[in-house]
């Protein structure tokens, strides 16, 4: 007979607005993904289940929510030993759930026992699933040997390869990886200025890769901004003279280039004073000697930056000779003083050769060779890199363009000159070695040091730091006080003697250890973000860096399916696994650097809309159907939604509204909950007495529609409440409250649909309108058909709009109206057929439990520089390096979600007493950090 899997063991209730049932809890802790065919990670198992309540904040990403176990695969070859009455394949199925004996030491003899097994004569096996129809009543012994294999080796595997031995393995890789990348910025250097000079690789056909760092893309304003009062003069032949039109074209892109080619070209912006020559000297000898040399009298004003070089006119005029090869290291040794003088108070660049394609060279330039270009260039390099008696010559080699040109030198018209796209990446380089050290853009982490710790980050520090040592004395204690209480043998009986102890846990034990493993967890996210630790790239998007791992997720959330033990819309496990898809989809929409494409970006913002939904009809539904508007109920939410924000704002030094999307749910909470908590307090109960209660809630609602209406039209309004003190310290970026305007805009009926949604959806499953049974349509058979069929085609209408929207700006100007027709669209065609409801990924219910904490983590240890680049553990190998980071990024996000449910057991209280006096620590530890905040900010002024 076929076997289907146990349910998990940690599995929660689903989401159901009957009196029995109830909503979901953000107690429930997060686990790995339950599944009929689940992946090798499994948590420890628990031995109490937490209570569950609601469903709320379990739709906005916030509840940080988590299963207390995984189960231990082995129960189908258990059930199959029994049904054939032998003894030892009982043994052995004990074994893999759980036991010692068939764990740790037992594999070698459940094998055995599978192959005794196996020489039975073929009879119907127990499958790992159940076995279609014309297969379920006989399989034969292949299939038999492969079913029980596959639950066997399941069994010890997982019994390996928990959730504990991941992050076990994750903390050990970070260690191995954080020690590589020291020792190799203690060999190499650690100036990213040198990484950005001289190697680099193209993404793509125009995209410039450094080594290790990210390089911005400076616009106009910005340059003029970093080069005020600044003079930039270019020495050198023709090709110093394109790399300086493609400078002063940052500044100015209407400059032209004409005027002689073979004279000095000045440039001055007078509102910025900046001012930029080329100086022709095509060859290095006394004129360029002369020109150096009057910079270094005191008695001129030294150009800022400098920059220099020339060999190609020298190759042409002698023919290429040997004697010309010669001078040029002549005339060189006796220039470098001179550009190290001039190093020491101004930026100097001599710019290698680069090489040409001697091809397309013209009859009067044959003899400009790469083999030439190669000599010269490593007598530059010698003679200056030896010209002083330090280490380290003060004059950088800006090598780069050869790398530059040897992608691009193809492209060129007469086989010398490089072509335009090529000089302007060497002048943006230009930019960036000059300007990131003064702007310090965020996009742009070569040659920026790093930033340093303000006060509050002190502060944290040491508070993490004194955690730590309390945690390890208390440890120590412990340990001491067990082994002294540990099991002693009675000499005379042979027997164990054992003293009673008290096994709980204390709540100050829980405290420090989970401060503790949080303050190691933020060393790791400084180390990735803030220090100049660990590399960084820039994003280049193609399609299939997109897509691809799309088709790959989605096969894998096909693969791990399970039964739901509730058939209801929306239930536990459905929305789960909507949280948790779309939450892989969104990490791969960012890590691709999707934005660019349009049709991509607008169907993002429809699952991002689709959180907000889910917020909507998850709050409201636990409210209406509870009617809980206690204290504890929204001090728990808070502190779920905004720990591991508040965190990361002090360690990190962000902003709040930085991680926009905790603030725009936790304002929403707040909305949601003051409009069903204001008097008159209208939930089911009271309403099912009578009718006209139904009309007070919609004259609610709609009175929050035109609220929302009102703020959405009038952007002065909204600022100005926003503006107050202290809200201005929260939704502020950048000095004003314009980004999180937008950003509220963007949805501002999202939430409502969703509240309306629950309304409609609990009235309509009150009055047993709905069929939710197992297998059942959810209407009846034509209403289903009609309903599924109109689903389905506004579902391809959105995306076919979305496709064509010609910017973003029209595109986010009517999303607002119609992205909950997507949404709907989803929920029905998800749930109107009973097959459909019955089933769910719990691959993607996984991901959907820790959904908040990937998504606020993703900033900082998956993604880099503020999600503008991309984190470089493993340099050199991107597939490699994804599997790494994401490895770790996982593991990190599972275990700062049990660390948050951890925390909100000891610092949110039931008892209200207690919980007034833990509120009133609370406001002051922010009144304290608003008021160090001030003095940061008045310091840094």
């Amino acid at each position: 007979m076929p076997l289907t899997l146990p349910p998990p063991a940690g599995a929660h209730d689903p989401v159901t607005p009957e009196g029995h049932q109830e909503p979901v809890t953000p107690e429930h802790r997060a686990s790995g993904p339950p599944s009929q065919a689940q992946p090798l990670l499994r948590q420890e198992a628990k031995g109490e289940e937490e209570e569950g309540e609601e469903t709320g904040v379990q739709g906005a990403w916030g509840t940080a929510t988590a299963e207390p176990g995984w189960r231990v695969w082995g129960k189908a070859a258990e059930a199959a030993a029994a049904e054939e009455g032998q003894g030892e394949a009982r043994g052995a199925a004990a074994a893999g759930s759980g036991s010692p004996a068939g764990g740790a030491g037992g594999g070698r003899g459940s094998w055995r026992r599978l192959l005794a097994w196996l020489r039975r004569p073929p009879q119907c096996c127990p499958c790992a699933a159940p076995l279609p129809r014309s297969a379920a009543h006989c399989c034969h012994g292949g299939t038999k040997m492969a079913a029980l294999a596959y639950n066997l080796g399941k069994r010890e595997i997982n019994h390996y390869f928990s959730v504990r031995s991941a992050k076990v393995l994750a903390l050990v890789a970070v260690l191995l990886l954080a020690a590589c990348h020291l020792a190799s910025r203690r060999y190499r250097g650690n100036d990213s200025c040198e990484y950005l000079l001289s190697s680099g690789r193209f993404l793509g056909e125009k995209v410039w890769q450094p080594h290790s760092c990210m390089m911005h893309k400076y616009k106009i304003s910005e340059a003029k901004n970093c080069l005020v009062d600044k003079h930039i003069a270019f020495i050198g032949d023709s090709r110093i003279r394109q790399l300086f039109y493609s400078f002063v074209k940052i500044i100015n892109p209407q400059f032209k280039e004409e005027g002689n080619k073979h004279g000095n070209i000045p440039f001055e912006d007078k509102i910025s004073s900046v001012k930029v020559d080329f100086l022709w000297h095509p060859e290095v000898n006394g004129s360029m000697k002369q020109c150096i040399k009057v910079w270094t009298e005191d008695s001129v004003a030294k150009p800022h930056v400098i920059v220099a070089g020339a060999a190609t006119w020298s190759i042409k005029i002698h023919n290429g000779s040997n004697e010309a090869l010669s001078q040029y290291k002549m005339n060189i040794t006796s220039i470098a003083p001179l550009l190290e003088k001039l190093a020491k108070t101004s930026d100097v660049y001599w710019v290698l050769q680069d090489p040409v394609y001697e091809d397309l060279l013209s009859e009067n330039r044959k003899m400009i060779t790469n083999e030439k270009i190669d000599a010269y260039n490593e007598a530059a390099v010698s003679i200056l890199n030896s010209s002083t008696r330090n280490s380290k010559s003060n004059v950088k080699m800006f090598s780069v363009s050869k790398l530059i040109a040897q992608e691009t030198i193809t492209e060129s018209l007469d086989g010398l000159h490089l072509p335009e796209s090529s000089r302007e990446t060497s002048a943006m380089i230009l930019m960036n070695v000059y300007c990131n050290k003064i702007l310090k853009p965020v996009d742009g982490s070569c040659c920026q040091p790093r930033p340093p710790l303000t006060l509050i980050q002190k502060l944290a520090a040491c508070f993490f730091t004194l955690s730590i040592i309390g945690y390890l004395i208390f440890y120590i204690i412990h340990r001491n006080t067990h082994r002294k209480n540990k099991p002693c043998t009675d000499l005379e009986s042979g027997e164990e003697k054992k003293n009673i102890i008290n096994t709980s846990v204390s709540p100050l034990e829980i405290l420090l250890q989970s401060f503790c493993k949080l303050g190691l967890i933020m060393a790791y996210f400084y180390m990735c973000d803030r220090a100049n630790l660990f590399m960084k790239e820039n994003k280049f998007y193609t399609h299939s860096t997109f897509f691809i791992p799309i088709i790959y997720i989605l096969v894998l959330g096909v693969f791990y399916n399970e039964n739901t033990k509730e058939t209801k819309v929306l239930n536990r496990e459905q929305t789960d696994e909507w949280k948790g898809w779309m939450q892989l989809v969104i990490l791969i929409y960012h890590i691709s650097g999707a934005s660019t494409f349009l049709p991509v970006y607008m169907h993002i913002r429809v699952l991002v809309a689709a959180y907000l939904f889910q917020t909507g009809y998850g709050h409201f539904s636990y409210f209406w159907i509870k009617g809980d508007f206690g204290i504890h109920r929204v001090c728990q939410v808070l502190f779920r939604l905004n720990f591991l924000v508040v965190v990361l704002c002090i360690v990190m030094d962000r902003p709040y509204q930085f991680y926009y999307f905790v603030p725009l749910v936790t304002v929403w909470f707040m909305v949601i909950y003051v409009t069903l908590a204001l008097w008159p307090q209208i939930i089911q109960k009271k309403a099912n007495g009578n009718c006209f209660w139904h009309f007070g809630l919609l004259l609610k609602l709609a009175f929050l529609l035109l609220c929302i209406c009102f703020l959405a039209y009038s952007q002065g309004a909204f600022e100005k409440i926003f503006s107050l003190w202290p809200l201005s310290k929260c939704f502020e970026l950048k000095g004003n409250v314009y980004e999180w305007w937008f950003r509220w805009r963007l949805d501002r009926y999202v939430v409502f649909h969703g509240m309306l949604f629950a309304f409609i959806y609990l009235a309509l499953q009150k009055r047993q309108v709905l069929s939710e049974g197992k297998g059942e349509p959810l209407f009846s058979n034509k209403i289903s058909n009609f309903l599924l069929f109109i689903s389905v085609v506004s579902f391809l209408t959105y995306s076919i709009w979305a496709s064509s929207c010609k910017n973003k700006a029209e595109c986010n100007e009517l999303h607002p109206s119609v992205s909950v027709v997507q949404i709907l669209a989803f929920i029905l065609i998800r749930n109107i057929p009973g097959y459909a409801r019955s089933v769910y990924s719990s691959f993607f219910a996984w991901f959907g439990k820790i959904s908040l904490e990937l998504f606020i983590c993703q900033y900082h240890i998956w993604l880099a520089a503020d999600t503008r680049g991309i984190l470089v553990l493993i340099p050199g190998n991107p597939m490699l390096n994804i599997i790494v980071s994401t490895f770790i990024f996982v593991c990190v996000a599972h275990e700062i979600s049990q660390i948050t449910n951890d925390l909100a057991q000891i610092i949110i209280p039931k008892d209200n007493s207690s919980l007034l006096k833990r509120l009133a620590c609370i406001a002051a530890f922010f009144c304290g950090l608003l008021i160090l905040s001030s003095i940061q900010d008045k310091s840094r002024h």
